[in-house]
């Protein structure tokens, strides 16, 4: 886990945005898995004669004389789903101790090497093979220190259950994968055992590092929000957190206001306050709504602008069907074209806006904070006083950068997109 971290962390920060360096390292890792390979087959010795006892669906030759089959290359050179499939059911003796042996700790190191690459491989089906490999030679291995090997299971069924271990340990899942091996297998026989074998992967993992998902979203700073707030988060409260000051619109807001708010690429927010001033110059505003982004997208889109006509307020109406025919892809801001004239109206916010916001007083603490995230789905929260007005907005990324270090709670950096 800590190979595969250093390694992601590594092509994030040297050369994450070069094209070339990522094209030149694709092509530096296919070679050296190549010739690895074919070094390692070319020195091995384990060639198995091809019989009924020891059916091989794809026999490679390489290396050996008529009528045998190379297990190394059989391994490495078969798609990873027919080299899993050949460890869990070819009969005992079909592959040596030895060949196992270096096929796993070479697999293993090229597969934290190529993890990360900007190609199209995941770490699922590596992982299988890694630990189906180790757990029949682990089987192998039980059979031959007694003198007689049949009390033992089939080497096949070890290397079921080293798959499970090995995949479950990096993962981190337990029950959704134990569906996913006993459907492999097609055998709800071994559910108690894999179970138990990705119970105890899972909490073996856990007290030393992290899953191998959970790193990943630190190291690209992704704003998830954990099932419980941080231990030691109680001290905290809203305020501590909040941003402010926040970029609020008012009922009636000028259009080219708006259209410069949502422009401004500094400060990429998705939600707005809406605020009324109860007297002239009062600040902060009271609240009296929430507007999304995405909303005044459509409203610009299709001009919903406020006229002054005759000493009455005139706009075009919208319908819901409008909405829904942009989401969830909205158009961005730069797409819409909005002239001198129509940056002097008028947009009345009103009728869109969301006008019963969630809300929290300064002093609510930060657990009771991250519960109402997590419990109703909110992007959005907004910090009012006493008099119900705005003086901060709270969003996942001001929550998920709190988490439990090693030396206690510590502020992580999050993306920015």
């Amino acid at each position: 886990m800590q190979v595969l971290e250093c390694r992601v962390q590594f092509r994030l920060t040297m050369y994450v945005h070069r094209p070339c360096l990522q094209v030149m390292e694709a092509m530096l890792v296919a070679a050296v898995t190549a010739t690895v390979s074919f070094a390692m087959i070319y020195f091995s010795n384990d060639c198995q004669p091809l019989g009924p006892e020891h059916a091989e669906e794809y026999p490679l030759q390489l290396f050996c004389a008529d009528g045998e089959y190379n297990s190394m290359a059989t391994a490495f050179f078969n798609t990873p789903e027919r080299s899993v499939r050949s460890l869990f059911h070819n009969q005992p003796g079909t592959y040596n101790p030895l060949t196992l042996g270096m096929f796993t700790l070479t697999y293993f190191f090229l597969a934290c090497w190529t993890y990360g690459l900007t190609v199209s491989a995941g770490v699922f089906i590596p992982s299988l093979l890694i630990g189906a490999a180790w757990g029949r030679l682990f089987g192998i291995l039980l059979a031959s220190i007694t003198s007689s090997g049949s009390i033992w299971a089939d080497p096949g069924k070890y290397a079921l259950i080293g798959a499970a271990a090995q995949l479950g340990g990096i993962v981190r899942m337990t029950l959704s994968l134990t569906v996913i091996m006993v459907e492999a297998t097609g055998n709800v026989t071994y559910g108690l055992p894999i179970m138990l074998v990705l119970m105890t992967a899972k909490i073996v993992g856990d007290y030393f590092v992290e899953g191998l998902y959970d790193i990943h979203i630190k190291l690209q700073s992704v704003p998830f929000l954990h099932w419980e707030a941080p231990a030691t988060s109680h001290w905290l409260t809203a305020r501590e957190v909040m941003s402010s000051p926040v970029t609020c619109f008012n009922r009636i807001e000028k259009v080219g206001t708006i259209v410069d708010v949502l422009s401004n690429t500094s400060t990429n927010h998705n939600g707005f306050p809406v605020v009324v001033h109860v007297a002239p110059g009062d600040e902060p505003a009271k609240l009296c709504g929430l507007i999304l982004r995405s909303q005044l997208i459509v409203l610009l889109k299709h001009k919903v602008f406020v006229e002054l006509a005759r000493s009455r307020l005139t706009q075009r109406k919208l319908q819901l069907k409008d909405f829904r025919d942009a989401y969830p892809r909205f158009p961005p801001i730069q797409s819409i074209h909005v002239s001198q004239d129509e940056r002097e109206c008028m947009m009345d916010l009103t009728e869109f806006m969301n006008p019963t916001p969630y809300t929290v007083p300064q002093e609510t603490s930060l657990p009771r904070v991250f519960k109402l995230f997590r419990a109703l789905g909110l992007r959005h929260l907004v910090v009012v006083d006493d008099q119900n007005r705005v003086v901060g907005l709270v969003t996942r990324k001001d929550l998920a950068r709190y988490h439990l270090g090693k030396h206690g709670l510590e502020e992580l950096h999050l993306a920015q997109t």
